[in-house]
Formats: C-alpha cells, sequence, structure tokens
C-alpha cells in the first residue's frame, strides 16, 4: 500500500470506529475536536452560517464531500433548497448516520474526495467541510479540481479548509495558549489543594491528536490552483478551538470578545482568510466566472 493510500485508510478506520460514534444523542466522539461551550456557541452558529452565503439559494442537486454524518444542525440548512443532497464519504458509518438525519433527501455514496464518481456538472453547489486538510498535501489541489469539476456551469462551490500550523496566526498564538493552559492548571491545582486534575478535553495535554492532517499553506495551494481564474478565499473562523479554550471565557466577558472577533471577519474577511485558522475557499462552475456574487443574509 503507498502512503497516500495508507492515510486514506488511517482516516477511514478513524471515523469508523471512534470518530463517527455517538457519544449522546445527536453528538458524536469528533465533537470533541470543537469549542461547544455555551459561551462559545454563538460565535461557532455564525461561522457555520457563513458557508451558505456562498451557495445557491434553489439547485437540484447539492453535493456535500466528505460529509460525514452532517453533524451539526446548521449544515442541515445548506442544501434546503435543493432536490437533493448527495452525501459522499470514505466512511460507512458516516453515511448510516446521515440517512438518519436526512432520510429520503438525500443519496448516500462511499467515494475518495479525489476520483469523484460524477459525470462533470452534475451539482448545482458543492459544499466541503472539514475534508480537504485530512488528504495529502500534494492531493489537496486535486480534491478542489474534482469539486469544481462535477459543479455546473455558474454553479458554486465552497470548501473549508484548516491552514494548521501553516497559519500565521497559529504560530503566533502557539506559547500564549500554551501558558494560558499552564496558568488554567496551576489554578486548578490551588482550588483542589495541590492535587493535579485529570486531563480533559478542555487540556491539550488530555485531547486526543485525532486524525492525520497535513495542510497545504496559503501560498502553496494558490500557486498550484492557479489556473481556476474565479478562485476566493475568505475567512470562515479565524482562532482554532485551542485558543477558544484557552482565553474565551463566560466570566472574562468571552461572549463579547467573540462577536468583535467576528465583526473583524466580516470587516477583513480575505485577510484573516489567509492568516487565520479556517478559510473558506470559494470557485463556480468551469462554464461560468461569477465575479464578487453572494447571496445576502
Amino acid at each position: 500500500m503507498g502512503a497516500e493510500a495508507e492515510v486514506k485508510q488511517q482516516v477511514r478506520e478513524f471515523y469508523d470506529s471512534v470518530g463517527w460514534k455517538q457519544v449522546g444523542e445527536g453528538l458524536y466522539q469528533n465533537a470533541r475536536y470543537e469549542d461547544l461551550r455555551p459561551v462559545s456557541r454563538e460565535y461557532i452558529h455564525r461561522c457555520h452560517l457563513r458557508v451558505g452565503r456562498h451557495l445557491p439559494e434553489h439547485g437540484t442537486r447539492l453535493l456535500d464531500a466528505g460529509s460525514g454524518p452532517i453533524q451539526y444542525p446548521e449544515y442541515l440548512a445548506y442544501s434546503r433548497g435543493f432536490g437533493c443532497r448527495v452525501c459522499l464519504d470514505i466512511s460507512h458509518l458516516a453515511l448510516i448516520e446521515a440517512r438518519r438525519r436526512i432520510g429520503g433527501h438525500g443519496r448516500f455514496v462511499v467515494g475518495d474526495i479525489v476520483a469523484l464518481p460524477f459525470r462533470a456538472g452534475t451539482f448545482d453547489g458543492v459544499v466541503s467541510l472539514h475534508t480537504v486538510h485530512h488528504l495529502p498535501e500534494g492531493e489537496q489541489p486535486a480534491a478542489i479540481r474534482e469539486l469544481r469539476r462535477v459543479l455546473s456551469a455558474g454553479g458554486r462551490g465552497v470548501v473549508v479548509h484548516s491552514w494548521g500550523e501553516a497559519s500565521a496566526l497559529v504560530r503566533w498564538l502557539r506559547l500564549p495558549i500554551s501558558a494560558a493552559f499552564l496558568a488554567m492548571r496551576a489554578f486548578r491545582r490551588l482550588r483542589v489543594g495541590g492535587q493535579g486534575p485529570a486531563a480533559s478535553e478542555t487540556d491539550p495535554a488530555g485531547t486526543p491528536t485525532g486524525t492525520y492532517t497535513r495542510p497545504a499553506n496559503y501560498a502553496r495551494l494558490r500557486a498550484a490552483l492557479a489556473e481556476v481564474p474565479d478562485l476566493e478565499v475568505r475567512v470562515w473562523r479565524t482562532v482554532s478551538t485551542s485558543f477558544l479554550r484557552a482565553f474565551i471565557h463566560r466570566r472574562l466577558a468571552g461572549a463579547f470578545w467573540l462577536r468583535l472577533l467576528y465583526a473583524l471577519e466580516e470587516a477583513f474577511p480575505h485577510v484573516l482568510g489567509r492568516v487565520g485558522q479556517y478559510a473558506m475557499i470559494l470557485f463556480t462552475g468551469p462554464g461560468l466566472i461569477l465575479a464578487g456574487e453572494e447571496r445576502s443574509t
């Protein structure tokens, strides 16, 4: 088995055995990698809704590439105006869970995002959330080309992508985040009389490493996709889950600071899309370029 095939096998095995196992009603093990605290809820919700602005309002078919189980309620809205949602994933378990969520509105396909089993121009909209960065870096531009290939003329696609350690902001914040978690551990020890707490999901030392990721950086990805004239990169979410857990707390006016951050993202979407943690990579079908078009919310 080649290195790239081995990576995909690791990802498939993780999601079939761990990632898409439910740990509560509608809550999956993979949610441990997200910040679901009430203080962050509004910000996370508004980031999820950003995707819908860049998809067609209506259409015949929407492709959800790397759909997982369609785990958040906001994800359901993306296909509300479409005749059907085609969910493609390498995990059979993910598709079973997705079928439970959308039933007859969906079609479910086990497949590889780098070699989509669909004819060109099949879909009016394409969405791929947190999937491309799980591919080997050399395959990431190929996956985006495939997603664009299956779009109809004028159809629109959105890829939510993590720059990971290639993000300038992630690198700048690494030490402050580590220092914040050290301070929180020390504070907890003082509160419990010097006994260190067990590692938890809010502590990087207790957070599982998860699946393979090797995100391309912004410059390399843009260069690799230079032939795509209408490619646009905008912010999806500037900060990581670790940042949220380290610095955003109810008693420190966390909800206010996240509203301010969201306003900055809306004001400077392209800059923060390049330097922040998560970006939306936007493109249209190869038959027609719709420069600057975005559905208002």
